[in-house]
């Protein structure tokens, strides 16, 4: 091989993998559990939204997976008291297929939310000033997202 052509592939390589590979380093290695107990939260929180709203929620997670203020595996963030609706989960044995699709790709890096922590609906949410503080990034179906 070409010297030169050898070393424009090494420097795009290295380039690739400096930068996460396709999806950037927000890819989330999940086991096929993960997967589905971040299906059935997406049910719980979003199930009549729209896939882009399902994918949202999950990316929620996964922002506070990656975020020091949170717990880093799906199951602690999921499982923090009184951050998600498990009680609702607990109904839900088989999630959809369209959830599944979201949470895997809310696991791969897709982030329509622009690295929101929060959400909720405003229509049926009760909020108290705390929500004042966070800055709005967007609003998916019934959901405003929040960071």
């Amino acid at each position: 091989m070409n010297p030169q052509v050898q070393t424009t592939l090494i420097l795009i390589v290295v380039a690739f993998l400096l930068l996460g590979g396709a999806q950037g380093s927000r890819q989330v290695p999940a086991s096929s559990a993960d997967v589905t107990l971040l299906a059935r939260l997406i049910d719980a929180e979003a199930g009549g939204e729209p896939y882009r709203g399902k994918v949202a929620v999950g990316a929620v997670v996964v922002n506070r997976m990656k975020d020091d203020r949170y717990p880093n595996t799906l199951r602690e963030v999921i499982y923090q008291p009184g951050q998600f609706a498990v009680n609702a989960m607990s109904t839900i044995r088989t999630p959809s297929d369209e959830s599944v699709r979201a949470a895997e790709a809310a696991l791969r890096g897709e982030d329509p939310t622009r690295g929101a922590l929060f959400f909720y609906n405003p229509k049926t949410a009760r909020l108290d000033p705390w929500w004042n503080s966070r800055r709005a990034l967007i609003q998916i179906g019934n959901h405003l997202f929040l960071r």
